[in-house]
């Protein structure tokens, strides 16, 4: 018997999300922003539901090129509303274009996203040790400073509680329980890459 934290249920997908990826640090630029934008388009929704539209994001956008995605038009925009493939929200859909606008900003002043973004940890992963999920928080001091960083330079949909979201999935903190088979792994993989 596996133990897994206890989010994951029995769905095959999400399984196999957190078994495989979620707390794995992260710092390929091209990903971080694809996790950015899949936690902004789950705002309001499961993450299930975000994780079997994955590919056909990948799909629709590019594979999350930010460089083709700044330059979407409004007639793009008005295309991908009528994809039932992704989330048809013109305000989500908007946002993705406004953040890779903003990300290759970013780079310019960091020179990768990846540099930028993990200054709110001190380029380190944060081991929370958390003994059950009920002591994960929805947001933290760090995930609401980066907010606040993130909007002053024109991203969209990047709210403290999205933020803490984005940094759990890429690593940025280890909030996988102390019970979970995944906990120790991502230590190890922390320690074999520092």
């Amino acid at each position: 018997m596996v133990n897994r934290c206890g989010w994951a249920g029995n769905d095959e997908l999400m399984i196999s999300y957190h078994d495989f990826e979620w707390g794995t640090p992260i710092h390929d630029d091209r990903l971080l922003f694809e996790f950015l934008i899949l936690e902004g388009a789950q705002a309001g929704l499961s993450w299930s539901t975000i994780l079997r539209k994955r590919e056909n994001y990948r799909i629709t956008f590019d594979n999350f090129d930010y460089n083709k995605i700044a330059k979407y038009s409004n007639q793009k925009v008005d295309e991908l509303i009528n994809n039932e493939g992704i989330i048809r929200n013109r305000l989500k859909i908007e946002a993705t274009i406004a953040n890779a606008k903003a990300l290759l900003k970013v780079k310019r002043e960091f020179g990768s996203f990846d540099k930028y973004i993990w200054k709110f940890v001190n380029h380190k992963p944060i081991d929370n040790k958390f003994k059950e999920l009920s002591e994960l928080p929805s947001k933290t001091e760090h995930s609401e400073q980066m907010s606040k960083d993130l909007k002053k330079r024109g991203f969209k949909f990047v709210g403290p509680t999205i933020c803490y979201a984005f940094m759990q999935a890429v690593g940025m903190v280890n909030d996988h329980v102390i019970t979970c088979f995944r906990y120790n792994e991502i230590k190890q993989f922390i320690r074999n890459k520092l």
